[in-house]
């Protein structure tokens, strides 16, 4: 039940970390990837041949979510490689801002809102004529959203955002059949949170998690699958906890 063959799914921000995790996971399953990605075409490229490589369907497609037009980009060029029917979305491109209040500039702040909150709430919108009954959404939230961790404010901000937008697409698409769904890690290691390389991001990690260990790119992707599958069928307006009991 968690066969995803003869659907198709867009990722995006996955040429990389969580990303590019999701992408390959989905893939396995036995869906058709659309892998996003907005500068780092190499990348891209690496996972969309890691796919295929594996006897998976892959093909990369570009777009700049930090522009407003980002998203309505991204919708026309998945329309033209999708046709009229997309099955899964993982909203995953984001950025990340560690900066005190003080620190915290405009630039910064918008940044943040344009490419974590912006972005995929006119992705879905542009790609709504595309999904149907059966069609899963699902966007990245995180642990700040919920609880202080460190200097994060105007992050944490966007990743609130997203727990408010899940429970409004999901009241608002349900009667179509469409689910709407977050995942909140916790710390990952991955280029984002570079942090929980050091010795110093690890003890601070493992203090505040039930399980004593960081948590990889591939722990997020299965509940990715999972909420693209049938076997979440009756899940909807939900924001999933994967974090390894972070701040319990």
């Amino acid at each position: 039940m968690t066969s995803l063959t003869g659907k198709t799914a867009l990722v995006t921000g996955a040429s990389r970390g969580i990303g590019r995790a999701i992408a390959l996971a989905l893939a396995k399953a036995g869906a058709r990837v659309l892998v996003h990605f907005g500068s780092a075409e190499d990348a891209a490229d690496s996972v969309v041949e890691a796919i295929r490589a594996a006897g998976g369907s892959a093909e990369k497609v570009a777009a700049d979510l930090r522009a407003a037009d980002g998203p309505h980009e991204l919708a026309k060029r998945v329309r033209a490689l999708a046709g009229d029917r997309l099955d899964v979305l993982v909203a995953n491109a984001g950025i990340s801002k560690a900066a005190t209040i003080e620190e915290t500039t405009v630039e910064d702040f918008d940044d943040l809102f344009a490419v974590n909150v912006r972005a995929p709430y006119f992705l879905v919108q542009q790609l709504l004529p595309m999904f149907g009954d059966g069609s899963s959404v699902v966007l990245l939230s995180s642990l700040a959203a919920r609880s202080a961790v460190n200097n994060l404010s105007a992050y944490a901000a966007t990743k609130g955002a997203i727990d408010t937008l899940v429970r409004h697409f999901a009241s608002a698409l349900g009667e179509r059949g469409i689910r709407v769904n977050a995942i909140a890690p916790g710390v990952v290691e991955t280029d984002m949170s570079n942090f929980a390389k050091t010795d110093a991001g690890r003890d601070f990690t493992l203090g505040m998690q039930a399980l004593k260990r960081v948590a990889q790119p591939d722990d997020i992707a299965g509940a990715a699958v999972f909420l693209a599958s049938d076997l979440a069928r009756w899940v909807t307006g939900d924001t999933l906890r994967v974090d390894g009991g972070s701040k319990l």
